[in-house]
């Protein structure tokens, strides 16, 4: 992801989200050398790609993590609308685990709204487990605010499963 990318990735951003990352968030990350990828693919014959991208790619989704001492945090991972539950975000959350298992990570942590059913059953599904809540984490509108439900993967542990199948 570049700076060139973020109005791309701001309109997936609001599209699929009720409290969107700001541009901001992204231009920081950014600035700050946080890997942030982007998920690209040639636009199919006819298909009208939105957001309009200069390459004429479709944007299917992106990822931004925070390396740490023998640990990755993801800290945002979003497929757009058109293209969600066809199975890219379980794509982009395994090259972010061989990815960080290449730097030395040992672990995986993220933050999922407690009411994201279907983000924590994918996870859940990815070998990562609950461990533990953040109170009143995310805004949830209306001065509310959603707990969100920590969750790790011990990456050695998910390697070895792999390499014994």
């Amino acid at each position: 992801m570049l700076e060139s990318d973020l109005d791309a990735v701001q309109a997936v951003e609001s599209q699929a989200y009720a409290h969107p990352w700001s541009r901001r968030h992204f231009h920081d990350s950014l600035k700050a050398g946080y890997p942030a990828m982007l998920l690209l693919a040639e636009a199919l014959p006819g298909e009208v790609v939105h957001p309009p991208r200069a390459d004429g790619r479709v944007l299917l989704g992106y990822m931004v993590a925070m390396p740490g001492v023998e640990e990755v945090h993801l800290l945002n991972i979003t497929v757009a609308v058109a293209h969600q539950r066809q199975g890219w975000a379980r794509f982009m959350l395994d090259a972010l685990a061989l990815w960080s298992r290449g730097q030395g990570a040992q672990w995986l942590w993220l933050e999922v709204r407690q009411g994201n059913a279907p983000a924590r059953g994918l996870y859940e599904r990815c070998g990562f487990a609950q461990v533990g809540v953040r109170k009143g984490y995310y805004p949830a509108g209306h001065l509310q605010r959603e707990d969100a439900v920590v969750m790790s993967l011990n990456l050695v542990a998910a390697a070895a499963v792999e390499a014994a199948r």
